[in-house]
C-alpha cells in the first residue's frame, strides 16, 4: 500500500512508502513524550533545591561538617605518626650491627 501525495504546482504524484511515515510516528512521539517528562521532572527538582532554607539550619550543617573535617584531620595525623614510628622501629631492627647513635 502506498500513500499518494499530490503536488499542486506540477500535478504529479509522489509515492511514499508507509514506513517513512509510520516509523517516525511510532518512535518519535514516545521519545518526545519521555524527553518532555524528564525535562519537567528536572525543573521540579531544581525548584526544590532552590527553595530558601532557614539560615540556622545551614549554619548547623556547616558546623557539623567542620567538626567532621577536624576529626578526620586528627585521625590522619595519628595514622602518619604511627607510620613514622613503625618505620623507625623496623629500620632499627633491620640494622643489627649498627651502633645506637644516642650512645656516641
Amino acid at each position: 500500500m502506498l500513500f499518494v501525495v499530490q503536488a499542486r504546482q506540477r500535478r504529479h504524484r509522489i509515492y511514499v512508502d508507509p514506513e517513512v511515515i509510520i516509523v517516525p510516528i511510532v518512535f518519535g512521539l514516545p521519545t518526545a513524550a519521555i524527553m518532555l517528562r524528564m525535562l519537567l521532572k528536572h525543573k521540579e527538582k531544581m525548584a526544590a533545591l532552590r527553595a530558601p532554607q532557614d539560615q540556622s539550619t545551614i549554619d548547623a550543617r556547616l558546623q557539623r561538617v567542620e567538626q567532621a573535617m577536624d576529626a578526620v584531620a586528627i585521625e590522619v595525623e595519628r595514622i602518619g605518626e604511627s607510620q613514622r614510628f613503625l618505620t623507625k622501629v623496623l629500620t632499627d631492627k633491620s640494622l643489627p650491627g649498627a651502633a645506637d647513635p644516642r650512645q656516641s
